[in-house]
């Protein structure tokens, strides 16, 4: 436990030096979701995300902006109370630029459908904006790098229910005290930046296509997901 959070505080360290950016440490442990954003974006919201997508496409000295074709920003209605989030872009997503659009996609869109929404309901974003090589989960390093990025999405889009996908999500936003099959189908309110969205956990369509028989309980997830959108007036 020790070497793990000993392996996170030289990561930031890493990602803050980076940005030539000043940390000050204290002994209190840290939350990435308690990190401040790195602007202050004014103006209509597809200005705020006009202006969030040229400051990720001006980032210098990355090796996943490197390796990959497109950026892979977001898709879907950016007025919606619906926010999700998976772990970053694949082929598919690295060729047409925008997220979920290869078999795990054509997974979520019918995942969705189920509960009667769709891409014109809800906003897609990943918790990396360039395809790591070979589809490997983005590094710790990686994932520091484009947390403020992704704050401040979840900032300007403002989402009432936020739904994370897969663990690399999770433990990005949350934290990694339980697995992905432990954390799924729980509801917890979080304040992410200025947003305080209510957020559930669940499998990502990549494991679901793997793992076939856990899709009774992303079932579970997704009428909750419904249920609490009847509440929420979404």
């Amino acid at each position: 436990m020790k070497r793990n959070l000993n392996q996170k505080l030289i990561s930031l360290i890493e990602y803050y030096n980076l940005i030539n950016t000043n940390i000050f440490l204290s002994n209190k442990a840290i939350k990435r979701t308690e990190q401040k954003t790195t602007n202050a974006f004014t103006g209509k919201k597809s200005e705020k995300l006009t202006k969030l997508k040229n400051k990720i496409q001006s980032i210098k000295n990355c090796n996943l902006k490197k390796n990959a074709t497109n950026m892979v920003f977001g898709d879907g209605n950016i007025n919606s109370k619906i926010m999700i989030i998976g772990e970053g872009p694949g082929a598919n997503e690295d060729a047409e630029g925008k997220p979920f659009v290869g078999r795990a996609g054509k997974l979520l869109d019918k995942m969705l459908a189920s509960i009667k929404l769709d891409r014109t309901k809800v906003y897609i974003s990943n918790v990396v904006n360039y395809r790591p090589p070979e589809n490997r989960k983005p590094t710790e390093l990686e994932i520091n790098r484009y947390l403020p990025f992704l704050i401040s999405h979840i900032e300007i889009i403002n989402p009432r229910i936020l739904v994370l996908l897969g663990s690399t999500a999770l433990n990005t936003l949350i934290g990694n005290q339980d697995v992905i099959s432990k954390a799924r189908g729980k509801w917890i309110q979080n304040k992410i930046g200025t947003a305080k969205p209510w957020i559930i956990a669940s499998f990502h369509p990549a494991f679901l296509m793997r793992q076939p028989e856990q899709k009774k309980f992303a079932w579970i997830d997704l009428k909750m997901i419904r249920d609490k959108s009847k509440i929420l007036n979404i």
